[in-house]
């Protein structure tokens, strides 16, 4: 799904390490997807032919991968022509966020649950930790996105922040920043700009993110939290805005 993102974005947020040149993004994203569904491919082709799982096991696995990934997919062709409302910060967690990256998060776990012996129930702590990380990872990705999102109308969590806003300060701020020169719109500095627009998305990201990793880890692991968050945030480019921030506002 990255690789498809990337190509809908015309971006290019690395996937895998390559020798290509680096001006190529939308081949090395269709090659990022190409390597992904062969790996798959081929790790279901092993356990068929080892007598892991059967051919009815391997067809049920290829389908149940396709349908995980296609609620995220569908989600992000909606807004391919852009939006017409900004919907509120819940709407677009609930309604948006939720089939984007939370779903998306979890399949990992559409095949292991057609070819294993094991129940949904038994997982439903991981898929729960694995969503609120998804939904983390995509704050930290509006906040980095801030300026695509507002060029190409798409929903984005920290604009719905600035927008329904009761002060709006920052939503004329933003206005004047995005039309000022055309280095602003490119600008990944825009937020610091908008401080309590950050500091909202900032602890939004970070409840996600921590209460995620808490349960993957577990009771004996809470120490990895911290740097989890940290490779996250360097892995989507938002270090920069997550770090050094007091937390002062509550709740959107």
């Amino acid at each position: 799904m990255t690789g498809c993102d990337n190509i809908l974005d015309d971006e290019y947020k690395k996937i895998l390490e390559t020798d290509l040149p680096e001006h190529g993004t939308r081949f090395r994203s269709v090659l990022d997807i190409m390597v992904s569904d062969r790996v798959l491919f081929e790790i279901l082709l092993n356990g068929f032919q080892d007598n892991e799982y059967n051919i009815q096991d391997v067809l049920a696995a290829s389908v149940a991968s396709l349908h995980a990934l296609a609620q995220s997919g569908s989600q992000e062709a909606s807004e391919e022509g852009g939006i017409h409302k900004i919907l509120q910060p819940a709407q677009i967690l609930q309604s948006i966020h939720h089939y984007k990256t939370g779903l998306l998060f979890q399949c990992p776990w559409a095949v292991p649950l057609i070819i294993e012996n094991f129940q949904k129930e038994t997982i439903s702590f991981l898929l729960e930790a694995l969503y609120q990380i998804g939904m983390g990872c995509q704050i930290m990705d509006d906040m980095v996105d801030l300026p695509l999102d507002i060029r190409k109308k798409r929903h984005n969590y920290v604009v719905s922040i600035i927008y329904h806003d009761s002060n709006h300060n920052e939503w004329n701020r933003l206005k004047s920043l995005m039309t000022s020169n055309s280095k602003t719109k490119g600008d990944k500095n825009l937020l610091f700009e908008l401080p309590n627009a950050r500091s909202v998305a900032v602890k939004s990201a970070r409840t996600f993110l921590v209460e995620g990793l808490s349960t993957l880890f577990g009771s004996t692991r809470q120490s990895l939290v911290e740097p989890s968050i940290e490779f996250l945030s360097k892995r989507i480019g938002a270090e920069h805005i997550m770090s050094n921030i007091e937390i002062c506002h509550s709740d959107i």
